[in-house]
């Protein structure tokens, strides 16, 4: 199974949360799968889904869904240290670890050779991380978002590879305007 597979089968699971979702090819491949309001697509700041979507779930109760890849997390590993001792209850990472850095040419990164990103997360003060296969990752990750006393950190395993997509027809300004519009509407609502 590849990453644009994944999010196929994972769709409906993120689809009443927040989802931050990381730069390039896996925004895009979201995007074609089903465009939302509520995903937050990454045009830029590479290593940083995590992060936003950290701050994010800090900031209000909806459930907060990050999807990162190896590539990026690597790039900001520090991150797993602050979610291993700031997350709430209302976060889940998703790591899709296809083993490269998928949206510059699919080199390798270090998780495919000796570097565990399970076992960094829990060094990092994690405590419910789960790796699996990408075809167990939709139920994994849903009853991830379910458990309300615990945050995650779901690492799927799948292939390289990316599914030629179109860019992402919305600028900068309209993702977070739209973003922002359905946060304060679940806000809204969550007070009734």
């Amino acid at each position: 199974m590849k990453r644009y597979d994944l999010l196929k089968k994972i769709e409906k699971v993120l689809s009443n949360n927040l989802v931050i979702c990381n730069i390039g090819i896996p925004s895009q491949e979201l995007y074609e799968i089903n465009d939302r309001p509520n995903y937050f697509y990454m045009l830029g700041s590479m290593g940083l889904a995590s992060s936003i979507g950290l701050g994010l779930a800090l900031s209000q109760k909806k459930n907060v869904v990050s999807i990162d890849g190896d590539g990026s997390i690597l790039m900001n590993m520090n991150t797993l240290a602050t979610i291993g001792n700031r997350a709430p209850n209302n976060f889940t990472l998703l790591i899709i670890d296809n083993e490269s850095y998928g949206s510059t040419g699919d080199q390798k990164t270090f998780t495919s050779e000796k570097t565990s990103l399970k076992e960094v997360a829990i060094g990092s003060g994690c405590r419910k991380v789960i790796e699996c296969e990408g075809k167990e990752t939709a139920n994994i990750l849903s009853k991830a978002i379910l458990d309300k006393n615990n945050s995650y950190i779901v690492i799927a395993k799948v292939k390289s590879g990316n599914k030629r997509v179109n860019p992402i027809l919305l600028n900068p300004i309209t993702i977070r305007d739209r973003f922002r519009k359905y946060i304060g509407l679940v806000s809204y609502l969550n007070k009734y």
